[in-house]
């Protein structure tokens, strides 16, 4: 008998060491070290949300879990480097500092400041504000006072150059982006926009029984203020275009690289990304990606991820693809935001 339990031991610990030594395997690795934290950011209402940041740094990585991805960083190092430029990631809805992990960690690879706020109430760990009139509007102003603490309070602050401030974001986080480059949305639309789609948005709005489907809803002409600050935009398969014709993109005068999928049902291109790509007109660098769906855009996932967003179609490579996507935001910001 005790043969028998030692022996279900052993497997247990062979087991386990396989899982940890394949997990290891699978950390989100870069050729230059970077460094990673968490910082908590206080708003002007009071409030405060958690952020993650990747920086240069010289220090030695090791294997760090974040949510569900496992990446290999040096947690709380000092930061390496002299007017960095700074990326702002917006994630989309449900969604964290994780979800653009690879992203993150190519820009600090590459000599970025990296910071990504986990957005109020529109995360995967509670969704409590999705739908109701502060929704959109506050994920923008999160944004400004991410920006905010990078600049005025952020130990590594005096490393960042702030005249080279880019931002990126996908799906809600891409409407976020835009809202704070210059767009103004007009809510007003999604109510009728509703009626007549089947849209996924359409559906979370229902669900939450909420205000947006109502045209009468009365929206605030303050709501989305631009930061002057951001010189340069990433948007990947911006959910709610619709709201931004035919005059809401006007005020956007910088560079924009617009990304989409070609398989997105999530955030249809024909009523979100065309909309958005022919109003900005010359302002797009525009990238159309064969085979990818929407979650296509988040970080390739490791065995902790749940399948419903690992789901890509046929024989699509989400690890090669970000490799090229990746390799194609850094070229952009590099092109816009040079060294002075």
């Amino acid at each position: 008998m005790m043969k028998w339990i030692a022996g279900i031991f052993i497997v247990i610990a062979i087991l386990a060491y396989g899982l940890v030594h394949y997990a290891m395997s699978t950390a989100l690795r870069t050729e230059n070290p970077v460094g990673f934290e968490i910082i908590q950011i206080s708003a002007v209402d009071g409030h405060s949300f958690p952020a993650g940041v990747w920086y240069p740094t010289q220090a030695q990585p090791r294997p760090t879990l974040l949510s569900i991805i496992l990446m290999n960083v040096a947690h709380n190092a000092p930061i390496s480097g002299d007017a960095l430029p700074l990326v702002v990631i917006s994630h989309g809805n449900g969604g964290g500092p994780a979800s653009h992990a690879d992203l993150a960690l190519a820009l600090a690879n590459a000599g970025y400041v990296v910071v990504a706020p986990m957005h109020s109430g529109d995360n995967y760990a509670d969704q409590s504000a999705v739908g109701s009139v502060t929704w959109l509007s506050g994920r923008t102003k999160e944004l400004h006072a991410t920006i905010d603490y990078m600049l005025k309070n952020w130990e590594g602050r005096d490393r960042i150059d702030p005249e080279r401030i880019g931002a990126y974001g996908l799906s809600a986080g891409g409407f976020t982006v835009l809202t704070a480059v210059g767009a103004q949305p007009d809510l007003r639309i999604i109510a009728n926009h509703c009626a007549e789609s089947p849209e996924v948005i359409c559906d979370l709005l229902r669900s939450v029984n909420s205000p947006y489907l109502n045209a009468d809803t009365p929206t605030m002409e303050d709501a989305f203020l631009p930061d002057l600050r951001i010189k340069a935009a990433v948007v990947a398969a911006p959910g709610l275009g619709f709201t931004m014709v035919p005059n809401g993109l006007d005020n956007v005068h910088v560079p924009i690289q617009l990304w989409s999928a070609e398989n997105d049902i999530n955030v249809p291109y024909e009523t979100n990304t065309r909309l958005v790509r022919e109003a900005l007109g010359s302002w797009v660098e525009f990238h159309s990606v064969p085979g990818a769906g929407h979650f296509s855009f988040l970080t390739p996932c490791s065995f902790l991820a749940p399948s419903a967003i690992c789901s890509d179609e046929g024989q699509f490579d989400r690890k090669v693809f970000h490799t090229d996507m990746n390799a194609s935001i850094i070229m952009f910001f590099k092109e816009i935001m040079k060294q002075p």
